[in-house]
């Protein structure tokens, strides 16, 4: 009676470990389709030998935690609690940067608490309530749920054949071996959302744990870096003179979620938010940016304007702080090149300082100091919840170039524009926004009224220049577009439109004559030749380099190609053969063997 007792239970734990391993592979790639069960049918039956052999990854996943506690439903609950965060993770930053979930952002899990703030607002109460009633019915059943003894040789022997057979699907995936593609799955690095709902979200999420930020290039050496330097070297310097008073100062300042919302069709604003950018652009350089990135990786943007290179060439969803550049001991950028010319370089972050790693990544870049978020003290903020105003960072920034006696490049990033868009977060609402749907009301003139509070530091910061007794050059860019809610733009008419909606306000200040030639629309990847050229600082041979690919593409991204004329449909010999060397040096400096350090800088 005994036995059969026990041989009944343990039926009733291989069912239950079976049907929650099938049903937490349905959960997971309904994530990646935007929760619609047809969908995922459709999936299945394309695809049937990938729905099963995932989903019997998952089974013997249940299986290694059942063995581990004495109550054998404990560990596959966890488990299973574990997936449903996961996938509910990767649903909402589908549903906000267009971008699954990639195994380089659980690296910000050290970040809870403050990812808890940013992500404020974009979990409804509904999907709140939902998963407390999931996390409640999971406990009652397994308390309901009969315990099951098993004996520890048992234990170990089922353990052991659970670690085999994962080790061997993950060996499996991460090589694409022929077995792999015989179950028809082709890891699709170069577009990570086709990767994910054509492959699965295990497959494609197992299938970048070893993914290398780029492929090397056909022919790369050191024979062949060595030709590209000499190459470029030889170009003249197009730099202008460098002021009386010697090297400039020089601030990147990058907002956080900063665009021109009065862009938007549709909209009338009571007052103009952006008073003094747009009585600024005829007078100074101004164009726009094209950001690699929308509504999030604000590290992507700022890997691109510090180091020169371009996320055009990486592998989609690639995040070079967390993937490469925290394994790096020292990588040439725009700091590094700067140091050897007697500048001190310092960076300002009002934020956590290990989020996306910068703690390790700006030693990594030639940083001498970081200013973060527990150095500025309560006195920055708005408002108590609120994140330090962009009116205080300027300040701090402008303070540290001031106290310096050695020209200082200093890399500025904010936080005021940061998600959530919370009606009093930055006080009141002063502008009031019509032709938009009641419902987004609140949201669009909040994120006015944060726009409106950056014009009015970027005009402090104008007349803050004045007071700095040397030469000072102040490049101000928005980093990426906010994730504003999709009808919003969808009202707009940008839905179509990729170009607009990677499109950031770029301008550039000075305390000395620099012109005002229009900038038109560039990558952050050239924001260091172009400061260069208008300090009067020379360029090294890289430079001269993206000075050649500017001139030809001054807008490179996987959203939109733009020549000196207009968008690109096609490239000529020429400027393939820019890109071709532009990627070879990337190549080299992320993955290679780092001949460029020496020749290119």
């Amino acid at each position: 009676m005994r036995y059969k007792l026990l041989q009944k239970r343990y039926w009733m734990l291989t069912v239950f470990l079976l049907l929650s391993g099938f049903l937490l592979n349905f959960y997971l790639q309904a994530t990646s389709l935007g929760l619609e069960p047809v969908k995922v049918l459709n999936w299945i039956s394309e695809y049937p030998l990938l729905y099963i052999t995932g989903s019997l990854f998952f089974c013997f996943l249940l299986l290694a935690a059942a063995v581990l506690l004495p109550n054998m439903y404990i560990g596959p609950g966890l488990i299973l609690l574990l997936g449903a965060a996961l996938g509910a993770a990767d649903y909402n930053k589908l549903a906000t940067t267009g971008e699954p979930l990639f195994p380089w952002d659980l690296l910000l899990l050290k970040n809870a608490g403050e990812m808890g703030k940013i992500t404020k607002g974009m979990i409804s109460p509904l999907m709140l309530a939902s998963a407390v009633l999931i996390v409640a019915a999971l406990i009652w059943i397994l308390h309901r749920m009969p315990e099951v003894k098993m004996c520890l040789p048992l234990r170990l022997l089922l353990g052991t054949v659970s670690v085999i057979m994962l080790a061997g699907f993950i060996t499996m995936v991460s090589r694409q071996n022929s077995f792999a593609s015989a179950l028809k799955y082709q890891n699709i690095f170069w577009n990570q959302k086709v990767n994910y709902t054509q492959n699965g979200f295990l497959y494609a999420f197992t299938g970048n744990l070893r993914q290398n930020l780029m492929e090397q290039p056909e022919g790369y050496s050191r024979q062949a870096i060595g030709t590209i330097a000499a190459k470029y070297s030889q170009l003249p310097d197009t730099t202008a003179a460098l002021p009386a008073e010697g090297q400039p100062n020089i601030l990147f300042m990058m907002d956080e979620a900063f665009f021109d919302p009065t862009r938007l069709d549709g909209l009338t604003f009571s007052r103009d938010p952006l008073s003094f950018i747009h009585s600024q652009e005829s007078r100074s350089p101004s164009g726009y940016l094209l950001s690699p990135e929308f509504g999030g990786n604000t590290a992507n943007v700022e890997f691109e304007a510090l180091t020169g290179l371009s996320m055009y060439f990486l592998k989609d969803g690639a995040i070079p702080y967390q993937q490469r550049l925290v394994k790096m001991n020292t990588l040439p950028s725009i700091v590094s090149i700067l140091k050897e010319r007697g500048y001190k370089a310092s960076a300002v972050h009002p934020f956590d300082e290990t989020f996306y790693n910068r703690n390790r990544v700006y030693p990594v870049l030639g940083f001498d100091s970081f200013t973060s978020e527990k150095d500025f003290g309560p006195a920055g903020r708005i408002t108590p919840d609120g994140y330090i105003s962009d009116k205080s960072a300027v300040l701090e920034a402008v303070r540290q170039i001031q106290s310096s006696a050695e020209p200082v490049f200093l890399h500025l990033v904010t936080m005021q524009n940061h998600f959530p868009f919370t009606k009093g977060l930055n006080g009141p609402n002063t502008i009031t926004v019509s032709g938009v749907q009641p419902e987004y009301k609140d949201e669009i003139e909040t994120y006015v009224q944060n726009t409106r509070l950056t014009d009015e530091a970027l005009a402090l910061l104008q007349q803050e220049l004045l007071t700095i007794g040397k030469p000072t050059i102040a490049v101000f860019w928005g980093d990426h577009l906010p994730a504003l809610s999709a009808g919003i733009y969808t009202e707009s008419g940008w839905d179509n439109q990729p170009r607009l909606k990677h499109e950031t306000k770029l301008m550039i200040l000075a305390n000395f004559d620099i012109g005002a030639e229009p900038l038109g629309t560039i990558s952050p990847a050239f924001l260091g030749p172009a400061v260069f050229r208008l300090s009067g600082l020379s360029l090294p041979p890289y430079y001269k380099l993206l000075e050649q690919v500017q001139a030809e593409i001054p807008g490179l991204s996987k959203s939109a190609l733009i020549g000196a004329d207009g968008p690109l449909t096609a490239l000529s010999s020429g400027q393939q053969q820019l890109l071709d060397d532009y990627r070879m040096v990337e190549y080299d400096l992320l993955e290679g063997e780092g001949y460029s350090s020496d020749l290119l800088f």
